[in-house]
């Protein structure tokens, strides 16, 4: 099978490598893009040998060049034009789509519009452009197969075969962990004066500022629901949030019998990937076993409103339909951009995404460029919020 991974410098896309590489007899490395971390792609493409290496501009192209002068074979393009190229490539069995954030909306789309098989690890596709990328994979015939762990384990504990409707399938609930980030148990009079260095201490993954914050928020689990709604078309009303603190469970499926099926692991991304790149079949992925007499016990909490008012922001959006999603995308990255440079307090955050919802009016989104302006919209409307309202 040939893979292209878009995001290979990121820590999917290393993860990603760490699987193939275990498998070069299943595996071979067609393309890989990795923006302006140019050592590091030298580095993989050294190891890997892709067809194609993408970056962002004309500068780390010619630096790449430079780096792989002594082992040609390697034929370097660069902008996003050049990541639609790869994720559509006709030799492509499988495009791993983890570049983080609205650049890999367009070439997860690509790889959508080709037909290939999707391993989805771009929250954006879903979030800001749900119905525009389901419908691109139900036309092409591609197969989406979700990487976030928690999609991944709903995807296990569901039916084999699973048709889309819940109703028929006999599933009365999707149950979405979350760990509770750091401040699960901070007292709520002290989260403002939280610090962007206390808010990316995740007590149990390692993970960029951005989707730190985001955990700490919550916000990264409503953008899950949103993404589970698109996923498994399930309704607002039948997903919910656990907060599980030991991250062991990652996610549960309810069914209307009273059963409850559950897909459990270590914290390590390399399952979901690997599920995701041989399935249906399993491979080893290099994650060590659970050992459950280490874990010991597993509890269960549920979320609190008034301390994560940023997840009853995302149920919003999702039932609003429409920009309603990728207005609140946009805004959350003006918000915590803002607080990572000490512009916004911890609270401030949900109460800029709040107000940014409330001046957007609702509009459908009917295409790729519909979803794009939404998303400038919501950033240039947050932007001028945050400057005048809230200090910023």
């Amino acid at each position: 099978m040939k893979i292209t991974v878009l995001g290979s410098t990121g820590s999917i896309g290393v993860s990603t490598l760490d699987v193939l590489a275990r498998h070069p007899d299943r595996f071979e490395v067609l393309a890989l893009s990795g923006h302006r971390q140019v050592d590091l792609l030298a580095d993989q493409c050294r190891k890997f040998r892709p067809a194609y290496a993408v970056v962002a501009g004309a500068a780390e192209a010619k630096r790449l060049t430079g780096l792989l002068a002594a082992e040609p074979g390697t034929e370097i393009l660069h902008g996003p034009q050049a990541l639609e190229t790869i994720a559509s490539l006709p030799d492509a069995d499988a495009v791993m789509a983890a570049i983080v954030g609205a650049a890999g909306l367009a070439p997860t789309l690509a790889a959508a519009r080709a037909g290939k098989r999707v391993l989805l690890a771009n929250k954006e596709a879903l979030v800001m452009a749900g119905a525009v990328f389901m419908a691109e994979v139900r036309r092409s015939g591609a197969l989406l197969l979700p990487i976030d762990s928690e999609h991944n384990a709903v995807f296990q504990s569901m039916p084999h075969g699973y048709s889309g409707s819940m109703a028929r399938s006999g599933v009365r609930r999707i149950l979405l962990t979350a760990s509770g980030g750091p401040f699960r148990t901070t007292p709520h009079a002290q989260l403002q004066t939280v610090t962007p260095e206390q808010a990316v201490a995740h007590p149990n993954w390692s993970m960029g500022r951005k989707i730190s914050v985001d955990s700490a928020t919550m916000m990264n689990k409503g953008l899950e629901v949103i993404e589970a709604h698109w996923l498994f078309n399930a309704p607002a009303d039948r997903i919910e949030v656990v907060i599980h603190p030991q991250s062991v469970i990652h996610s549960l499926v309810d069914y209307i019998d009273g059963s409850v099926l559950a897909q459990l692991g270590n914290p390590d991304m390399r399952t979901p990937i690997a599920h995701a790149l041989n399935w249906p079949q399993r491979i080893d992925s290099g994650v060590s076993p659970l050992d459950l007499f280490a874990v010991g016990q597993l509890n269960f909490e549920r979320p609190d409103p008034v301390r994560f008012p940023c997840l009853e922001l995302a149920y919003r959006a999702l039932r609003a339909e429409g920009n309603a999603a990728a207005v609140l995308n946009a805004a959350n990255e003006v918000a915590v951009t803002a607080f990572l440079e000490r512009r916004l307090s911890f609270l401030g955050i949900a109460d800029l995404i709040a107000a940014t919802l409330d001046a957007v009016p609702r509009q459908e989104l009917p295409d790729l460029d519909a979803v794009i302006e939404a998303d400038r919209q919501g950033r240039d409307t947050a932007s001028e919020l945050l400057s005048r309202r809230f200090g910023g």
